[in-house]
């Protein structure tokens, strides 16, 4: 059993994550905004298996209060095990009609949350030499969209980080293990809340996936860490193809991207958003698209099974060649 802390614990994928390691029976602590849906996420994990849960309301952008967060933790709960840095904020708007205070704000969260978060656990993994920190990524992390630049700003910012992090690592020999794990679209409640200057509710870029997906691949990034992980065909086909066609995806992106990301539902120009302050009331994990969203991904499958699937491949090729050989020697 483990000490974990997951941050934006309270909504979406967060949630979701807190159900997923609690199921384990590992002591949770759990960070994010509003105090109120903040302790229905801590009941529900300790209901749900947790040996323990402790709910801490803070702002991920205040780095003292992480870092006397993660000291209250470590008295209540022992050691950090695992921190999962998930808090996020975003807009959806085109550049032009994004304030420079909003632009901030995401950053601050989405970015230098992360980085707050990484910064605690550091200081408490690296004497120890052990511990894993998990940064929650994006497709959006290699492949920019219009409409989310100050998100995707904030996960590219993050990728640099998290690389240099891992080099340092790395160059000292340490035991402690910085992994990526980079989403696609998901049914969360995000989309009912973001801060927005569409007069339509904003949608994922589909194929729309349900966040119980992400709670698997960051359980399983904090068990076997590796590099980066990427969920979902389309988080695949998005880096793979900016990389080969980074112009041609700039064009497909202009096309069809801002239609994309609305659906017909209208909304108030007025509505309540997220991203200053919490908004009350628990909207658990799931958002409006259940019945667009899928809960597999066969490249997750791949993905979780990449080194059985490559032992299998080198011994059929093995295996070719020594049929060659044979052959030709016959």
């Amino acid at each position: 059993m483990s000490v974990v802390v997951i941050t934006g614990a309270s909504a979406g994928v967060g949630r979701e994550v807190a159900r997923a390691f609690a199921r384990r029976g590992d002591a949770l602590a759990l960070i994010a905004r509003e105090p109120g849906r903040l302790e229905s996420a801590r009941a529900e994990a300790e209901a749900g298996g947790a040996r323990q849960a402790i709910a801490i309301a803070l702002d991920v952008a205040d780095a003292r209060a992480v870092g006397d967060a993660a000291t209250q933790i470590e008295a209540q709960l022992g050691p950090i095990d695992v921190w999962v840095n998930n808090a996020m904020s975003a807009t959806l708007a085109f550049v032009h009609e994004t304030d420079a205070e909003d632009y901030r704000r995401v950053i601050e969260v989405t970015h230098l949350g992360q980085v707050h978060g990484a910064l605690a656990a550091l200081k408490r993994m690296r004497p120890r030499d052990r511990g894993v920190i998990v940064m929650v990524g994006s497709a959006l992390a290699y492949r920019a969209i219009p409409l989310q630049a100050s998100y995707c700003a904030a996960k590219h910012a993050t990728r640099g980080f998290t690389d240099a992090l891992r080099c340092e690592l790395m160059h000292e020999g340490s035991g402690v293990r910085i992994t990526s794990v980079h989403l696609p679209g998901l049914n969360t409640p995000q989309f009912g809340w973001v801060k927005t200057t569409l007069r339509r509710h904003p949608q994922p870029v589909a194929p729309i996936y349900q966040p119980e997906l992400a709670a698997q691949a960051i359980v399983r990034a904090s068990e076997h860490p590796r590099r980066e992980f990427f969920v979902g065909g389309s988080t695949v086909a998005t880096i793979v193809g900016n990389r080969l066609a980074p112009r041609i995806a700039d064009r497909y992106l202009a096309r069809t991207a801002v239609a994309g990301q609305q659906t017909d539902i209208p909304i108030e120009g007025d509505r309540p958003d997220y991203l200053h302050h919490p908004l009350p009331g628990d909207r658990g994990s799931h958002g409006i698209f259940d019945a667009q969203a899928v809960s597999r991904s066969y490249a997750w499958w791949l993905t979780r099974r990449r080194a059985p699937i490559a032992a299998l491949s080198a011994a059929a090729g093995g295996a070719a060649l020594a049929r060659a050989v044979v052959a030709r020697r016959g």
